[in-house]
């Protein structure tokens, strides 16, 4: 890991943002179609710049003057209950390292710095989906398997 830099990224890193969650996409779905790309790119520069640094972090590493990887935190104000006695939850969205950068604890030590941030800004927890690759590198800093009393369902309300 000689050569990262790992910190929180701001507006200033909207575009190298907008081409990780790209490569991001392409990578998880095996592709993507020219709509949906254009879609992205019409939509993520303004998402990022009203959210990035109020309820969405972005954590980073940089190298050779660009992001490698990226790893966000979403956090959620809901209601408080007995899980959330003070409402702030969390959801870790779009994990992501460029091969080249990738079995060098890249994602470990973004993973780490988002966990501190969470615990520091009073998350009552942080909820992932991870994927067969990234379960054990979640499961190594302390993320377990969701037990849920509820049936997890969806609606989709626009149509592809």
């Amino acid at each position: 890991m000689e050569n990262i830099i790992f910190d929180i990224a701001d507006a200033i890193d909207i575009p190298e943002l907008i081409r990780l969650r790209i490569a991001y996409m392409i990578d998880d779905f095996g592709s993507i179609t020219e709509y949906e790309e254009k879609c992205m790119r019409e939509q993520l520069p303004e998402y990022f710049g009203r959210r990035l640094g109020n309820e969405l972090f972005a954590f980073v590493a940089r190298a050779e003057g660009r992001l490698v990887a990226a790893a966000y935190l979403l956090v959620i104000e809901k209601p408080a209950n007995p899980f959330l006695p003070n409402g702030l939850d969390g959801e870790v969205l779009s994990v992501y390292t460029e091969e080249a950068y990738r079995g060098q604890g890249i994602c470990t030590q973004l993973m780490k710095n988002l966990v501190a941030f969470g615990k520091a800004r009073g998350l009552c927890r942080i909820d992932l989906m991870a994927t067969e690759e990234g379960a054990p590198i979640y499961k190594k800093i302390g993320f377990e398997d969701k037990v849920q009393k509820y049936v997890d369902m969806r609606m989709q309300l626009l149509e592809k």
